[in-house]
């Protein structure tokens, strides 16, 4: 043991040395702590090493959570391609909804009650929203029980042939493929269950119908059963575990492994003018060596605090991104999956931290986590046939608005409002009061939509 004070007054006797005595004491003792952590370190790194090469796991799971953070940069061609999404996604719900009834019409007040699948901005009314888009949507009046004219809805004769394209593809072309990404989504799932509202915000995006528990689940009870959950609320469990689907698309790629290591790395790409700092680009390199662990297997060995299990969470959403049919999905309906597929608190930072996999664009007053690797210059690179069916509505979306701005719909909706009047033999002179009422009911049935 080293005598501190002695060394201080031999310091202090010496013959032209004038430094404070504190000064030395503080910097001998900081020597002295910084040998002893050094021959801690040394010893621990060799203990650790012997144990390494008797159990390779503990190798692997030794590497800790490096805290790495990454700016977002703005990506205007990926923005471009959700920019359009909500409006789309409400227009493809309001189809499938005015389809699925046997003579395609509905009541603004039956189309209200689905307000919380729309998307629609809390301020902007289900009837405001439809009469943007006069080729899809006809407007029309029929008396309520009270005799009071009430709008109703149907498609337009383009629209019609479109929804019948649709309904064709997904019951018939398609349906093999759906019914996969259903089957595969419950089994990225740990109990392979799902509640029916979880689906429901999904539906849209998986390509589901509308009417997908009656005409695609029910009709196939020997792979889906309908379960009672804890909560009072229904839930869809898969009966069935089918290996040659639990394969990852990027397991499918064989491109994609790396020399020498058995690992897969993931397709990355910035955004122009990213400027990636060295310091992070070679832990991005190391964190692309890792052991992939596919999203089908168990994973509860991994320790949540390590580079593998983190890559393991980008693993799972990267998959369940592409189950979707146009490669992204709203960031709140990724958080509500959080207890069925098993994620520790705070998953979705895997977003943040991995700009070069997940875009997040902040269009339409929401987060939506774009794929890059689906999309070029802001296109998909792979079309399903329902995303070219989208793009026809989406077409038809901006003629519509065009039309209704150059007053096409205004004269249109004038017309044909006298002429159903005038068939429901409603009097000239009762035609503006009943006109009011119908706004003031519309009012009250716009009011009581559930978000």
């Amino acid at each position: 043991m080293v005598n501190v004070k002695q060394q201080g007054n031999d310091i202090m006797s010496n013959e032209g040395k004038t430094k404070p005595v504190g000064q030395t004491v503080r910097r001998i003792v900081s020597k002295k702590m910084m040998f002893q952590q050094r021959r801690s370190w040394r010893s621990f790194d060799d203990v650790y090493s012997s144990i390494a090469y008797f159990h390779p796991f503990i190798e692997i799971q030794k590497r800790n959570l490096v805290n790495v953070k990454l700016k977002w940069v703005k990506d205007t061609v990926l923005d471009s391609a959700v920019s359009n999404g909500a409006q789309l996604k409400a227009t493809c719900t309001l189809v499938s909804l005015i389809g699925s009834n046997p003579d395609y019409t509905l009541p603004v007040y039956c189309l209200s009650r689905y307000r919380g699948q729309l998307g629609l901005p809390s301020d902007l009314k289900v009837s405001s929203f439809i009469r943007r888009y006069p080729n899809i949507f006809q407007e029309f009046y029929r008396p309520d029980s009270r005799g009071t004219p009430v709008p109703w809805y149907s498609l337009t004769p383009e629209t019609l042939d479109i929804y019948n394209q649709e309904t064709r593809l997904v019951y018939e072309d398609c349906y093999e493929d759906i019914l996969n990404r259903l089957q595969k989504l419950l089994m990225l799932t740990k109990e392979r269950l799902l509640p029916l509202q979880t689906i429901d915000q999904l539906r849209w995006d998986l390509g589901l119908p509308y009417d997908y528990e009656n005409k695609l689940v029910a009709k196939r009870p020997e792979l889906f059963s309908f379960v009672k959950l804890s909560d009072e609320r229904v839930g869809l469990k898969l009966l069935i575990w089918d290996d040659s689907l639990a394969v990852s698309h990027l397991e499918s790629k064989k491109s994609n492994l790396v020399e020498n290591h058995g690992s897969l790395a993931f397709p990355i790409g910035f955004t122009r003018g990213f400027g990636l700092k060295k310091k992070c680009m070679e832990w991005l390199n190391e964190w692309q060596k890792l052991p992939y662990t596919s999203p089908y297997v168990d994973a509860s060995h991994l320790d949540p605090r390590t580079d593998v299990s983190e890559k393991r969470i980008v693993g799972v959403f990267h998959e369940l991104l592409h189950l979707t049919i146009l490669r992204k999905m709203e960031r709140r309906n990724v958080s509500n999956m959080r207890g069925p597929l098993a994620m520790p608190q705070k998953f979705t930072k895997v977003f943040d931290r991995h700009p070069g996999i997940f875009y997040l664009s902040k269009k339409g007053g929401t987060q939506t986590v774009v794929l890059r690797e689906a999309y070029d210059r802001g296109r998909l690179i792979e079309h399903h046939p329902l995303a070219d069916i989208r793009e026809k509505y989406s077409s038809m979306m901006k003629t519509g608005f065009l039309d209704r701005s150059r007053g096409l719909y205004k004269k249109e909706r004038k017309k044909g409002s006298e002429d159903d009047l005038v068939n429901m033999s409603f009097g000239a002179n009762c035609f503006k009061s009943e006109t009011e009422t119908e706004c003031d009911m519309l009012s009250d049935y716009e009011s009581d939509e559930t978000s």
